[in-house]
């Protein structure tokens, strides 16, 4: 399960960022995920629990903003959504797109005092 490995990255960009602010407590974490991230967001929670105790960061909440696929077709220049993880443009099914969201993995805030 990567996902502890990325949670323990992940909170250790928190703790570090939390220290360099003088903050005693961490009270919220928000992610963004895109569903092209290759990670699980309930397995990313569940490592979240387990690694945030005996922290500053114990009892904090996890948020997570699941992010849509967006998709741009060069050839007919639609941009799109697509229906499932197959990035093939609906109008002229051109499967060379471009992704521009959907791939990622990030820590978007930090709710800390």
């Amino acid at each position: 399960m990567h996902e502890v490995g990325l949670m323990q990255s992940t909170l250790a960009i928190a703790l570090e960022r939390a220290a360099d602010e003088g903050a005693h407590r961490i009270h919220r974490l928000t992610m963004r995920i895109g569903p092209l991230s290759g990670v699980v967001p309930e397995a990313l929670e569940f490592a979240f629990d387990v690694l945030t105790r005996g922290t500053i960061a114990e009892g904090a909440t996890l948020e997570v903003e699941h992010l849509p696929i967006l998709c741009y077709c060069p050839t007919c220049r639609l941009e799109f959504q697509p229906d499932d993880l197959f990035c093939e443009c609906p109008q002229c099914l051109d499967p060379r797109v471009e992704v521009h969201q959907g791939r990622e993995l990030e820590l978007a805030s930090l709710e800390v005092s």
